[in-house]
């Protein structure tokens, strides 16, 4: 067994009907022209004939919301599914199928995940040019946040797939982890002894309170963001189960060409495109705060090879939404992360994990109580996750996208997530549609602020 950890604990506290605590994500893979047109019938039937057997992280079980415990009992019929859209239907379709099965809850009675293979969708996914429209099937997997963070996620899917267009896997998603023992091996987080644990906590003390007086002369540095200065904002209301899912790709190089002109990291210039995008959607609502949007961006704080458990923090960044101009809005934006990440980078990752509780302590009660209904810590999360650099494959059907599907929450109602694979950049958006309205326009519009930043360092 092994000890749920307090902040994996803390999804769990918060989890609602109307909150779930899952993230997932939406893979789409090439079928080989040279396959036959059975392909992932084959597949599918290679799956459910097999009734393979999970592997960690996808055999722990919650118990008494203390212990995860390995179980032997599977539930095929539970954890997977296969959908067959009816033709013809459009890339929009199978996000909307996506978006009803994301906005239900996991039981905790079975592991926490589950799996659907989709198809009957045509091959379009993206607002970028495309000179090809290949016969795709999608993949739809999703697992309780407290199980894995961004960073463990993108792990398992790299040690998950292969590198190769002709090894043969026979295996399951929830178990091709042990077509390799080493990618078992370094999955399952390393143990550590209670005394350790506890010196290691007690050596947190003196550095964590010496970085909370130091805030105190941080307060008049342009970057610096407090937990109370986010301004009341549409997107942070009370939120359905409903849940509308929206996805987009653009080419990396766009990006990584703006940062070089402009001096910043790509991340910047991510941060500043979400920015411009909500700018102008609030601006057509006429609801955009006089104060700047401010983003909680998860930074991660794991150390070794593992690809379990949630080892993440997240920083405070001004967003600079109240400025028109492009640029100082990410210079804003830059100021704004190098403060925060410098300060995470005196700090080892215990200490990060107990400045972050003390400093962002009302938001957890606020989150857990919702005493505080019209305030809240942050505006919106917004969230980096560094995919795969190689081409990956299953049984020789080549991954062409994956969109990260992450979660929202009580006065949390839009998340933006992207993640890089090989070299383009793919954006998964959730809100709860019955909060927000015109959600299916944020895509274009980060579209237009991406053009916006290059034409203004002239690289169009």
């Amino acid at each position: 067994m092994r000890v749920v950890s307090l902040v994996e604990q803390l999804f769990f506290l918060i989890e609602k009907h109307k909150q779930p605590m899952h993230v997932g994500g939406l893979f789409l893979f090439d079928i080989p022209t040279s396959a036959k047109p059975d392909f992932v019938a084959n597949l599918v039937h290679q799956i459910r004939s097999g009734n393979t057997p999970p592997t960690f992280p996808f055999n722990q079980v919650l118990h008494n919301l203390t212990f995860w415990k390995t179980t032997d009992h599977f539930d095929l019929h539970y954890h997977f599914h296969h959908t067959v859209l009816s033709q013809p239907h459009s890339f929009q379709t199978l996000l909307s199928y996506v978006s009803d099965v994301h906005s239900n809850m996991l039981d905790k009675n079975y592991p926490l995940w589950e799996c659907h293979i989709i198809e009957g969708f045509d091959g379009v996914s993206t607002t970028s040019a495309t000179t090809a429209n290949p016969k795709r099937f999608a993949l739809y997997f999703k697992i309780h946040h407290s199980l894995v963070d961004g960073v463990a996620a993108m792990r398992i899917v790299e040690k998950s797939l292969s590198t190769s267009p002709t090894e043969v896997m026979t295996q399951p998603p929830w178990a091709l982890l042990s077509r390799d023992e080493k990618n078992l091996k370094n999955v399952v987080p390393h143990k550590r002894s209670f005394s350790k644990v506890v010196k290691e906590q007690l050596g947190t003390i003196k550095p964590v309170f010496g970085e909370l007086k130091n805030e105190l002369k941080e307060r008049n540095e342009p970057g610096f963001v407090s937990t109370i200065q986010a301004p009341t904002s549409p997107l942070n209301q009370r939120i359905s189960n409903s849940r509308a899912i929206f996805a987009t790709t653009y080419a990396l190089s766009r990006f990584q060409q703006i940062a070089e002109v402009l001096q910043v990291s790509l991340n910047d210039v991510t941060l500043a495109i979400c920015s411009g995008a909500l700018r102008s959607y609030l601006l057509q609502l006429n609801q955009l705060p006089e104060e700047p949007l401010i983003a909680f961006v998860p930074v991660s704080l794991r150390k070794d090879d593992s690809a379990s458990g949630n080892q993440a923090s997240l920083v405070l960044c001004n967003l600079a939404t109240n400025v028109a101009d492009p640029i100082e809005r990410i210079k804003t934006i830059h100021a704004s992360m190098t403060l925060g990440k410098d300060k995470f980078g005196r700090m080892d990752q215990a200490e990060v994990i107990n400045y972050s509780a003390i400093s962002y302590a009302w938001e957890g009660v606020n989150l857990l109580t919702n005493a505080y209904p019209k305030k809240q810590a942050f505006n919106i999360l917004i969230s980096n996750l560094h995919g795969p650099k190689e081409p990956l494959y299953w049984n020789g059907a080549a991954l062409s996208a994956l969109y990260p599907t992450s979660m929202v929450f009580n006065g949390q109602a839009l998340n933006i997530t992207f993640t890089s694979y090989l070299d383009q950049l793919h954006f998964g958006i959730v809100g709860c549609d019955k909060t927000l309205p015109n959600l299916e326009y944020l895509p274009k519009r980060l579209g237009i602020e991406l053009l916006k930043l290059e034409k203004i360092c002239n690289l169009v």
